[in-house]
């Protein structure tokens, strides 16, 4: 059965990586939600994609060069406020999984003390496009699950990321072939192919063989995947 992750919650229906976004894709029933983390100037996790709060706040200027508390009083969308790493983990602990996307320099440490202090080892993973980033997770805790983003590998990237210990390998649909899930499946990992936000490019990325889906659009394939159960 193809997995469902819900991308920042469902960003293309509510303001990406906030609390509303990530509740509203759980209650979807997707399988997993993904959340990007940066560290502010005085070191708090917080949970927004880009390393500027230009597109998706009121504010403007760098996370890293912004205070917690001035970020958190910027809207990020429909009143919501930016939210911390803590609390995402909150929202999902006992519901659905999480991908974690390491995204700031130097976030590692803080994401994975966070989770520790939960006891959520087996429900998050951290990812990255950067390889050394999760090579740190790695390092840190051997059974810490970690998975490898690419735009377009080629073999040797993919090769590369899998002899590293990654149980997931995430490539974007545009350049998914068969060639890639051959080799990612054949390795015995989960391939997610992310972002088709319609439902004509997810049945392809489901026929294509995918293990599972991150989307914008996590309605469109939770409703699709559902009927279809129903028919069978």
């Amino acid at each position: 059965m193809t997995y469902v992750v819900g991308h920042r919650g469902a960003a293309a229906i509510l303001p990406e990586n906030t609390l509303k976004s990530f509740r509203y894709a759980i209650d979807l029933g997707v399988d997993f939600t993904e959340c990007d983390v940066h560290l502010t100037w005085d070191d708090h996790l917080v949970v927004m994609h880009d390393e500027h709060v230009d597109r998706t706040t009121n504010g403007t200027g760098a996370i890293r060069r912004m205070t917690f508390e001035a970020i958190r009083s910027l809207d990020a969308g429909g009143g919501e406020q930016v939210p911390t790493f803590d609390e995402v983990l909150d929202t999902v602990q006992g519901k659905v999984k999480l991908l974690c996307e390491l995204k700031g320099e130097g976030v590692e440490k803080a994401a994975v003390d966070a989770v520790i202090a939960r006891k959520m080892e087996a429900d998050v993973t951290f990812t990255s496009f950067w390889m050394d980033r999760i090579k740190k997770v790695k390092a840190r805790r051997e059974d810490l699950a970690i998975a490898a983003i690419f735009g377009n590998p080629s073999d040797d990237a993919i090769a590369n990321a899998i002899e590293m210990g990654v149980g997931r390998i995430e490539i974007n649909y545009r350049n998914l072939c068969l060639r890639m899930v051959r080799q990612v499946r054949d390795a015995g990992l989960d391939l997610t192919a992310w972002n088709p936000d319609t439902l004509e490019e997810q049945r392809a990325m489901i026929a294509l063989g995918a293990s599972g889906i991150c989307s914008n659009r996590p309605d469109i394939l939770v409703e699709y995947l559902k009927n279809e159960a129903t028919d069978r």
